[in-house]
């Protein structure tokens, strides 16, 4: 009999009701499972299925969304915690881990669901890579360009646009 203890597991239901079994340590990442956790009083890192009881229910997060999460989850579970932020800062966009680019290589409306389930679950390291990737698709394009990229509707009549460019022009220098 092997010495080395098994990791807890728990389970997680998605919005469509999809049940996962996630390791302890790969969802750690998530703030508001380990908060949930705490409140049901299952945090302890006993060995074991202890944990095991009635799935968590993630009502803002669908099984496909839930799946990549997790799959984001196992492969960074061992890196170390991010540095704090701090507010004056520069944020950099150009730091993305080539995982995490190929990992995001996916379409508009699948990268804005995993930010939305990255800011539900509290998962700070998601939350940045797909911030930053969406931050990159915008950078160096016009207006137009970004409103093409998002397929955004532009509902300012040329009037209205015209003087919003004449209140701004002082950032444009």
């Amino acid at each position: 009999m092997s010495a080395e203890k098994s990791q807890p597991k728990i389970r997680l239901l998605s919005s469509d009701n999809e049940a996962f079994e996630v390791e302890r340590d790969v969802i750690k990442l998530s703030t508001t499972i380990n908060t949930m956790l705490q409140d049901l009083g299952m945090d302890s890192n006993e060995s074991g299925d202890a944990e095991m009881g009635d799935p968590i229910p993630l009502q803002n997060v669908n099984a496909a969304i839930l799946r990549k999460v997790i799959q984001w989850c196992q492969y960074h579970k061992d890196d170390p915690p991010p540095p704090e932020d701090s507010d004056n800062k520069e944020k950099r966009t150009d730091d993305i881990p080539s995982w995490d680019v190929e990992f995001l290589k996916v379409d508009q409306g699948t990268l804005f669901e995993l930010i939305l389930a990255a800011n539900y679950l509290d998962i700070k390291g998601l939350l940045d890579v797909t911030c930053k990737t969406v931050a990159n698709m915008i950078k160096g394009k016009s207006p137009e360009e970004i409103r093409r990229t998002f397929n955004i509707k532009n509902d300012f009549t040329p009037e209205e646009e015209e003087q919003i460019r004449k209140e701004n022009a002082w950032c444009e220098d």
